[in-house]
């Protein structure tokens, strides 16, 4: 039976599971949107900028279990608007389909309106470009897109789809999705494994991206790994979420500058094991520990694709396999004879993690010290809260004060791209309706896609956004202060910035205003107390506590 390109197209996408696509509209495939008002069982988030929508989708795809968040956006400026995103999802790992429309077929090499070469623009941010120039291929791509975005190391896949192939008609079938397929360990490999686990004294256990899609079950089945074999689990860069911070097994947050004297426990271990973890330079502490290419000790790495492992860093062992497959093969085999010996070397990282995150620190003169609101929000935060963060020096006070735990969900940017915080959010809030989605967001990144606030409006969605506004660039002010001392840089990092409450105000949000220690506890009841729109939560921070860390002028606490 004939139908249109843009009617199989939305077929595809249903018998993929989808339920949600976020985007912009363009006219590029208005042939698409026309069939999708045909189908209910897909949801369309018209969304404010192409850079929200797509921060929206790579949130998607991070609270799927494994299945791909989808992008609709329109050719040259609209994908071009996207690209933080992509470059996101790469980095991240985190499986992203992108729809983008083209220019017609008979007007290409051209430079017709908005014509670009996707191919060559997406190269080194995405797995695949697909170009569907071919009717008969067009569910074909969809599919192909799918196996490739949740395959091996998951990323962003981009579809091509000229505007003038929806209203074709076609008889090819749809086609069907893909199995997944899993790698597995070799069993020669799992004995190694375990003996090289059997015979260390002070191992450490890093679990990272390869896991942030796991089950409960999963993660369950960690605890009882770290409990039974006696051994510390560190989350790695944006993955605090999967292991219990308060568990007597966590050695410590493994992110982005380790306080030194946690860092300098870490480096005594005599094996790493990296369990579905890349080990990129903000997790490796810019490849110091462990050292590229050649570690100072011996690595063990866990990754679902044969092409990462080895890639930076020389293991002793490789393991092509899902880190949760190891897990279980782990379990099975028993704890080794001994693992006891190694309790002293457990607690004493967590009792180090322990302190860094005591809830105390101290009042400023020029602000709010962004310790005491993480602190008031992790007495709020629910069991199955999502917290999203945008990228700077705040976000420190969120892992130095909140403990997280399985079945929170944590989203950000792995890359540092500023702008995710609140679009991340607004998904959370529209995927899952009448949970917690709490942002956290700098001046700078609030402007940047604080917009989305009006997507969160249309869809009912209720996200509460928590502003740090220290009125600059407050990381690049630190980095300017540590590199070159004793300059002047207010210039270069200065910000002017509206009244974020009454900007929320704008949008229909209820807006707060927390600028002083003395109103953090009642500002913070208030915002959770909302449940029928967003809330904005302008906190006046000081700046002189660049971080939770770092005090301007002062050395760096614990190094």
């Amino acid at each position: 039976m004939s139908r249109s390109v843009g009617r199989i197209l939305a077929e595809s996408l249903i018998a993929h599971g989808i339920d949600t696509i976020w985007m912009v509209p363009g006219e590029s495939f208005l042939g698409l949107t026309d069939a999708l008002t045909e189908t209910p069982e897909v949801r369309l988030v018209v969304c404010r900028h192409e850079g929200g929508a797509g921060f929206m989708a790579v949130a998607d795809g991070r609270m799927q279990g494994g299945r791909a968040g989808v992008l609709l956006v329109s050719r040259g400026p609209g994908l071009s608007n996207a690209m933080v995103a992509l470059h996101t999802a790469h980095h991240d790992a985190t499986p992203l389909v992108v729809l983008c429309g083209q220019v017609e077929r008979k007007d290409f090499g051209r430079l017709a309106l908005q014509e670009q070469n996707y191919a060559k623009l997406l190269a080194d941010i995405t797995k695949d470009v697909i170009e569907v120039n071919e009717t008969v291929q067009a569910s074909e791509a969809i599919a192909r897109a799918f196996h490739l975005a949740e395959s091996g190391t998951p990323g962003p896949v981009a579809v091509i789809l000229p505007e003038d192939i929806f209203d074709e008609p076609c008889e090819a079938p749809l086609a069907k999705p893909r199995p997944r397929v899993h790698g597995g360990a070799r069993a020669q490999d799992l004995d190694r494994l375990a003996g090289m686990l059997a015979a260390a004294e002070r191992p450490l256990v890093w679990v990272g991206g390869a896991l942030a899609n796991a089950a409960p079950e999963a993660l369950a089945a960690l605890r009882e790994l770290a409990e039974q074999w006696v051994l510390p689990v560190c989350p790695t860069h944006r993955r605090p979420q999967l292991f219990d911070s308060a568990h007597p097994n966590y050695g410590g947050y493994m992110g982005i500058r380790v306080p030194k004297q946690l860092v300098e426990e870490m480096k005594r271990a005599d094996l790493l094991l990296a369990l579905g973890e890349r080990i990129t330079d903000s997790v490796s502490q810019s490849y110091s520990f462990p050292t590229a290419p050649d570690p100072q000790l011996p690595l063990v790495q866990v990754w679902p694709d044969a092409n990462e492992i080895g890639r930076v860093f020389r293991p002793d062992l490789g393991i092509v396999a899902e880190p949760e497959a190891v897990i279980e093969a782990l379990l099975r085999r028993g704890a080794p004879a001994g693992a006891a010996r190694r309790a002293g070397w457990v607690a004493g990282l967590n009792g180090i993690h322990q302190r860094l995150m005591e809830p105390v620190w101290e009042s400023m003169t020029d602000g709010v010290n962004f310790a005491a609101i993480c602190v008031e929000v992790a007495k709020h935060l629910a069991p199955d809260a999502a917290v999203t963060s945008d990228a700077g020096n705040f976000s420190s006070f969120i892992h130095r004060y909140i403990g997280f735990r399985p079945g929170q969900n944590f989203l950000s940017s792995v890359v540092g791209a500023m702008g995710a915080g609140v679009p991340m959010a607004v998904a959370a809030a529209i995927r899952r309706p009448g949970k917690q989605a709490v942002a956290f967001v700098g001046d700078g990144g609030a402007l940047m896609s604080g917009n989305e606030i009006a997507t969160a409006m249309q869809y009912g969605a209720a996200p509460i956004i928590i502003v740090s506004d220290n009125k600059r660039y407050g990381t690049i002010g630190m980095h300017h202060e540590v590199r070159y001392p004793n300059r002047p840089y207010e210039d270069a990092v200065r910000l002017t910035n509206p009244d974020f409450a009454a900007w929320g105000r704008v949008f229909g949000a209820e807006g707060i205003t927390i600028a002083a220690e003395s109103e953090v506890e009642a500002g913070i009841a208030r915002a959770f107390a909302v449940k029928d729109r967003p809330v904005v939560v302008h906190v006046h921070t000081s700046a002189e506590q660049m971080s939770a860390w770092r005090r301007r002028g002062a050395p760096r606490l614990h190094g």
